[in-house]
């Protein structure tokens, strides 16, 4: 995959998963609000009471642009040897790899070792096996 293809792909995942984490954040909102947790979160995000100031967007959308480009990159590098009949196929059992390999030892990690409700975790794994397989079968779609 070139480069620009590459970064176009990154910002049209990145956009996706910046779709879903916001739909994931409202409806978790009570984890955000809650005073008990108000020191969990970094400045950037919660700088004071209230919803996050654009800079936390901005960044956010950057880091997740950063994210989707290496998501995109790796399946370019693999995508032959991804098992599937179809190209939307092989970008859900990308989905799934990526899933299996990142996000499952990452969250089992953070219950370890951050104290963060489990149920919060168990949230934001959501939307990343969502992330991971509508983006993968994007990725899939338009990286043939």
């Amino acid at each position: 995959m070139k480069l620009v293809k590459l970064a176009i792909a990154g910002i049209i995942l990145a956009i996706i998963a910046q779709i879903i984490h916001t739909v994931g954040a409202i409806l978790s909102m009570s984890y955000y609000t809650d005073p008990a947790n108000a020191h969990l979160w970094s400045k950037l995000m919660m700088p004071s009471a209230g919803p996050p100031p654009a800079s936390f967007m901005y960044m956010s959308f950057l880091f997740g642009f950063i994210g989707m480009f290496l998501f995109s990159w790796v399946y370019s590098v693999i995508k032959k040897s991804v098992p599937g009949n179809s190209l939307i196929s092989k970008g859900f059992t990308y989905g799934i790899i990526v899933t299996l390999i990142a996000l499952v030892p990452g969250h089992l990690a953070m219950i370890l070792l951050l104290s963060l409700p489990v149920n919060l975790i168990i949230v934001w794994a959501g939307e990343g096996l969502a992330i991971n397989l509508v983006n993968g079968v994007i990725l899939g779609w338009i990286n043939p």
